[in-house]
């Protein structure tokens, strides 16, 4: 049976997590990218993108406590609220660029609506990526370190007490 420090991963170096980083959160954000661009064929857009930033969001933090940055588990639900908030952000921020485009381009095409979408999302990406890595899965990385702990020793003085002269007495009072 193994301990729950020897399941923990190691994490892996900046780099490293970066490029499992753009992996899984790139595959789902290109994923979303599609869902939004099919269900705003049916809903508003902003609805669309809020209902698929809540999904992508969820299986994005998912894969990235188990692969990018190496928690070796599923993510905890501190975890996801914390990563909701840089999602909210993303979400945000492609909202403003697609109002952007709508208000610079009459009637954009389907390619530049994923030009500008895509573009939004991999600038709130590399945002979101810092915050998860810094802020998130942080504690992960901090519980997979060894720790040393150093201990002073502690002198202690005992005062030597008085011995009664005559014999003890002990008395009962009822």
């Amino acid at each position: 049976m193994e301990t729950a420090q020897s399941q923990e991963q190691a994490a892996p170096a900046a780099f490293t997590a970066f490029a499992r980083f753009v992996l899984c959160g790139g595959g789902v954000g290109i994923t979303s990218s599609f869902a939004v661009a099919a269900l705003a064929s049916y809903i508003p857009w902003a609805l669309a993108n809020a209902l698929i930033t809540v999904v992508s969001t969820l299986l994005a933090t998912e894969l990235h406590a188990r692969f990018t940055f190496g928690a070796g588990g599923r993510a905890t639900w501190r975890q996801h609220a914390q990563s909701a908030g840089s999602a909210a952000a993303a979400y945000a921020a492609t909202c403003v660029a697609m109002l952007v485009l709508q208000q610079l381009v009459a009637a954009p095409g389907a390619v530049l609506e994923q030009v500008v979408y895509l573009s939004a999302s991999a600038l709130a990406g590399v945002a979101r990526f810092t915050v998860l890595r810094l802020v998130v899965f942080t504690r992960n990385r901090a519980q997979a370190a060894p720790t040393v702990r150093t201990t002073r020793p502690v002198h202690t003085t005992v005062a030597p007490t008085a011995t009664p002269a005559g014999p003890a007495v002990l008395s009962y009072a009822a």
